[in-house]
């Protein structure tokens, strides 16, 4: 994997942040179809990627704040877990017009990386399990592919059991 720099008009605010972090990535476009409703799906369906090797990232209102979580699209997030892992009792997702003015991207294109805001992070304790994994790079129709434990430490996440099977 080769550290990928912004060219093209790829360059996101998660591409930078990477970058500017001095982490290997790869960069991964695909044809977004504007119909589709589960971004993550179509992601690892036309990169031909096992569905839980592509991590969703999703946005909870805990009893903290807002919250991310990152799982993988074979998957739901576990609302209670994720609660848990942040020290709360509940979670619930958030309202999306509140999730893009927070984070500063579009619902099917949030990353984890390089949002307004940096919020409380949880991954996924499955991503650890793989040498790579596979998440979104700030807009709809572009993956990033690096190791887990960089998005991890970029991120100052805490990773926790929080998926569960769909």
């Amino acid at each position: 994997m080769s550290k990928t720099k912004s060219k093209g008009g790829q360059g996101t605010p998660a591409t930078v942040a990477l970058a500017a972090a001095k982490v290997a990535f790869t960069l991964h476009p695909y044809d977004h179809d504007a119909a589709a409703q589960a971004y993550g799906e179509e992601a690892a369906d036309a990169l031909g990627v096992p569905h839980e090797r592509i991590f969703k990232t999703l946005v909870a209102e805990v009893d903290t704040g807002l919250a991310v979580a990152v799982v993988p699209v074979a998957g739901k997030l576990d609302l209670k877990a994720l609660a848990a892992a942040l020290g709360g009792k509940r979670a619930a997702m958030a309202d999306t017009a509140k999730v893009e003015r927070t984070t500063g991207y579009v619902v099917g294109g949030i990353s984890p990386l390089g949002q307004r805001k940096a919020l409380p992070t949880v991954v996924d304790a499955s991503a650890l399990g793989f040498d790579t994994i596979y998440f979104s790079a700030g807009r709809r129709g572009l993956q990033i592919e690096t190791a887990p434990a960089d998005l991890v430490r970029l991120t100052r996440a805490i990773t926790a059991p929080i998926g569960k099977a769909s």
